[in-house]
């Protein structure tokens, strides 16, 4: 009976919990995309997972290389591509962010200095680099799309289920509008949907700040990053505000980002190349004979992977060894340096990596005693040196640290994310008020304009608030161009050789000022163009219109006019109104008006109402859209339609053919792991009661035979021939394993029927007893439940205890290499299909209690003989009899108890 009550109550709340509708989830991510590595950190308010976390890759590491490789055919991405680096050098494609969007000289120039011989070439259409590759082409847009679609995979895993498609991608801040652009499009290729674009400084300054409370006092706070191929300094302020928050007045954080200077070709990989370079040297001098190894891209990559670790150990150590096996020619290079050899290496680095701090604190006017803070982020600022020398410069003893310096701006940005998505809200907030860390120019070109201010105008100074939107007006008449530019050439982006970097063709004007030409115009005719700064930073021209003012005489209704010599100018107005309004009447139709019904002399007496209209001048302005049509060349164009679906058709073509591979790669895993898993298990003792050694020596041959064509024919074979292999074991072995299974599964289950049987009949046997009144409780509990239905159940449990019986007896004498008589699911079936019946019995509700009438007073009586006289009135003559003898019948009634009383 417990067991039984266990079972129906879990079943309710099966029910409940399958019924209950379940909230649809949703996630965001951020992607700090670097030189080097890129992180991914995932927003996610499913229960059991936390809010906020960083995504790990395939190999648990929380970061991952930012490298692509196409190698034998296949495209390998992070910790698979890291791994062939050192063979392949030409073959693994690094630094794709610093390269996306850039001119093929400033690619090939940054290649050479790094060591990196890729086989490259000019695009014709946009002079950008493209890479060949074994697979295809490839730009840089393409490559990073590529590492956007990795990224955004192992989001979608982090989240276990749950899509991820919006994200927020962290740039540098020197990175200009075409690099921008060139992000999003690949991002567009990669399916994921960009959020924003956020400064790396910003993201930073929302983790600083989204747990601190600046209502008692702002601060300015200096994040100085320097990462493995750039370092700049970013000044902020936070502060706090009073709002309205449902009706009451509370505080909010926020912070502003006041400047931003940066050094774009110093980072920590700077200092790995003066190692480079010095082990180089050393090199070439114990081999001599006039070899240079950096003329050997295998070696340059054996050797800088090498510097790096070497690096790493002189940040905890005064001295580190390098040792490279088969660096060149099947030689060994092995040597060692000290930390103050290192620092000396790299001596007028450290001067260059005090000046976007300088800088900052020159530009904002501020001391180093007003800084509450400068907290260090990036890898690089692990350097001992490098910390030495900020610390004498801001005279301070200790550094502020307080921020992962590789995960700060990946979780900062992931905040932000959540802010701005429209699927997940945090109840933690922080305002943001970032800064354009360029300024933008615009001028316009074309035939009679001049070459002034009135047609170069600076629209958006540096560090100006984004998103932000503005609008310019030009008086002419002529279609015309427009430039954008960027504000000053002591701040253009890496690689840039123009200060232009969009260009643009208004169309449209000439015909509108020629369709209007003859209105009588008011004002010269002029065109608006409406510009915008947005969220990620990039500047544009949105629309144009023409503005065309004419000023017109337009006829109007002159409503209410009575044309009369005596009578008022209303006809709906008494003639009060005298000779005064007929003569400001009369007056404004002189000026204003003509009246357009002239009176006949021969008709002057005669009162009539004509109609009369005045004409107004009236002031119209037409507002007509321009056509524009971007006009810009280089690595900033926009890509074609055809190109774009051409490069995602080329991405998802590759796409296919690594889920092929993975599929590939698991199945032959499988099939190997099955051979070796199933022989195992046919050597142990219960396989030998379930099987005879004919069938187990025929299946042991076919995993042989299975086995050497794995390991000779199948090493290149197909995701289909693997799984034709392993069927075919799989139809050999499952009727093998299943008997194995049944073997311990089909007892259990038989105990399990037995003992729910017992309860069955143990529970009937009360019920029929408390039937027969001979067990009181059951009497008053269960008294209700029908005789009947109690058989039926009892019926069916002899009936499921008697093909129990039979089954097991023909199971004793089936030999356990047969397919068994009965199988654990059977009985199951038959338990279930019990429980169901029982559980419907046990359901019969106890049944309400009768309720007797009481008895009606005169009173009642008396109106109810009324109504019912009155209601046998309306009805037919049959019905009037059958009424007056019902009437009689209760006269009789109520005299009888009349006379009780």
């Amino acid at each position: 009976m417990p067991a039984k009550n266990m079972l129906f109550r879990l079943g309710i709340f099966l029910s409940l919990f399958l019924l209950n509708p379940i909230p649809s989830q949703s996630a965001v991510s951020s992607i700090d995309l670097g030189s080097e590595w890129f992180k991914v950190a995932v927003v996610n308010l499913k229960p059991g997972q936390p809010p906020i976390s960083i995504a790990i890759n395939e190999m648990s590491k929380r970061k991952t290389p930012s490298l692509v490789a196409f190698h034998s055919g296949s495209r390998l991405i992070g910790e698979e591509a890291s791994g062939i680096v050192a063979r392949y050098p030409n073959k693994v494609y690094s630094h794709l962010r610093d390269l996306i969007s850039k001119p093929f000289s400033h690619v090939s120039k940054t290649l050479e200095s790094l060591y990196l011989s890729y086989d490259i070439s000019p695009e014709e259409s946009r002079n950008v680099a493209v890479f060949k590759t074994e697979n295809g082409n490839f730009t840089a847009e393409e490559l990073v799309a590529m590492l956007f679609k990795y990224a955004l995979g192992l989001a979608e895993a982090h989240t276990r289920g749950t899509p991820v498609k919006d994200a927020v991608v962290t740039v540098p801040p020197y990175m200009g509008v075409a690099e921008r652009k060139g992000l999003l499009v690949a991002a567009e290729l990669a399916g994921i949907n960009v959020l924003a674009l956020v400064n790396e400084h910003s993201g930073a300054a929302l983790q600083y700040g989204i747990d601190k409370d600046f209502s008692n006092g702002s601060r300015h706070v200096i994040f100085y990053d320097m990462g493995a191929g750039s370092t700049y300094a970013a000044l902020v302020y936070f502060s706090a505000y009073n709002t309205k928050e449902f009706g009451k007045t509370v505080s909010a954080n926020q912070f502003q980002v006041k400047d931003v200077r940066w050094d774009a070709e110093l980072g920590g990989e700077h200092m790995e190349l003066r190692l480079v370079e010095h082990f180089a040297d050393e090199f070439n001098k114990q081999v001599g004979n006039g070899v240079d190894i950096r003329k050997s891209p295998k070696a340059m990559a054996k050797l800088k992977k090498q510097v790096k670790r070497t690096k790493e150990i002189l940040s905890a150590n005064t001295a580190a060894p390098i040792s490279v096996e088969s660096i060149y020619d099947d030689r060994d290079f092995r040597s060692s340096i000290t930390r103050e050899k290192f620092e000396e290496l790299c001596a007028d680095l450290w001067e260059k990596a005090l000046v976007p701090l300088k800088e900052v604190l020159t530009h904002s006017g501020l001391k180093i005693e007003d800084i509450y803070a400068v907290e260090l982020i990036g890898g690089a600022t692990r350097v001992p040196k490098l910390q030495a020398k900020l610390q004498e410069f801001l005279g301070r003893k200790e550094l502020d640290r307080h921020l992962d310096s590789d995960e700060a701006i990946t979780l900062g940005a992931s905040l932000h994310a959540a802010n701005i998505s429209d699927g997940i809200k945090l109840n933690r907030k922080l305002g943001m008020i970032d800064g354009s860390p360029y300024g933008y120019v615009i001028e316009v070109d074309g035939p009679d304009l001049p070459k002034d201010e009135s047609t170069k105008q600076l629209t958006r100074p540096r560090m100006k608030k984004l998103p932000s939107k503005m609008f310019r007006s030009i008086v002419h008449k002529k279609d015309f161009d427009v430039s954008l530019a960027y504000e000053s050439d002591d701040f253009l982006p890496p690689g840039t050789t123009s200060r232009t970097f969009a260009q643009y063709a208004v169309s449209g004007l000439t015909d509108a000022s020629e369709k209007y030409a003859s209105r009588n115009l008011s004002a010269p005719v002029k065109a608006n163009l409406h510009f915008s700064l947005s969220r990620s930073g990039i500047f544009s021209l949105d629309r144009a219109d023409a503005v065309i003012e004419i000023t017109e005489w337009v006829e109007v209704p002159l409503k209410n006019l009575t044309v009369d010599n005596s009578t008022s100018a209303s006809v709906n107005t008494s003639t009060e109104s005298g000779p005064t309004s007929t003569e400001e009447s009369d007056e404004k139709l002189n000026t204003d008006t003509v009246n357009s019904n002239t009176s006949d002399p021969g008709t002057n007496d005669s009162s009539t109402i004509s109609p009369v209209t005045e004409k107004k001048l009236k002031k119209r302005t037409f507002r007509v859209p321009l056509k524009i049509d971007e006009k810009t060349t280089g690595p900033g164009a926009p890509l074609s339609k055809e190109s774009f679906s051409e490069a995602k058709s080329k991405l998802e073509a590759l796409d296919k053919k690594d889920e092929e591979r993975r599929r590939t790669a698991e199945l032959k895993n499988s099939l190997e792991g099955y051979i070796y898993d199933t022989r195992d298990k046919l050597e142990s003792g219960d396989f030998v009661k379930i099987s005879t050694s004919q069938e187990r020596q025929s299946f042991i041959e076919k995993l042989d035979e299975v086995q050497e064509w794995l390991y000779t024919d199948g090493e290149d074979a197909s995701a289909t021939q693997f799984q034709e292999y392993l069927d075919k074991l799989k139809a050999i072995g499952d009727p093998i394993f299943f008997r194995h299974k049944e073997l311990t599964a089909r007892p259990a289950a038989s105990d399990h029927a037995r003992k729910y049987l017992n309860e069955v009949q143990q529970f009937t046997f009360y019920v029929f007893l408390g039937y027969l009144q001979i067990v009181r409780g059951w009497e008053t509990n269960k008294s209700w439940l029908p005789k009947g239905k109690i058989d039926e159940v009892q019926n069916e449990a002899e009936k499921v205890k008697k093909w129990l019986n039979q089954k097991e007896a023909e199971q004793k004498d089936t030999p356990g290499s047969d397919k068994p008589a009965f199988t654990s699911e059977e009985v199951y079936v038959k338990v279930f299909d019990l429980q169901d019946k029982v559980n419907k019995v046990n359901k019969i509700p106890k049944p309400k209690p009768k309720v007797e009438k009481p008895l009606k007073n005169e009173t009642e009586n008396s109106k109810e003989k009324a109504d019912t006289t009155k209601s046998s009135s309306e009805e037919g003559t049959s019905q009037k009899e059958q009424t007056a003898t019902e009437t009689e019948k209760a006269s009789a009634d109520e005299k009888s108890d009349h006379d009780e009383l």
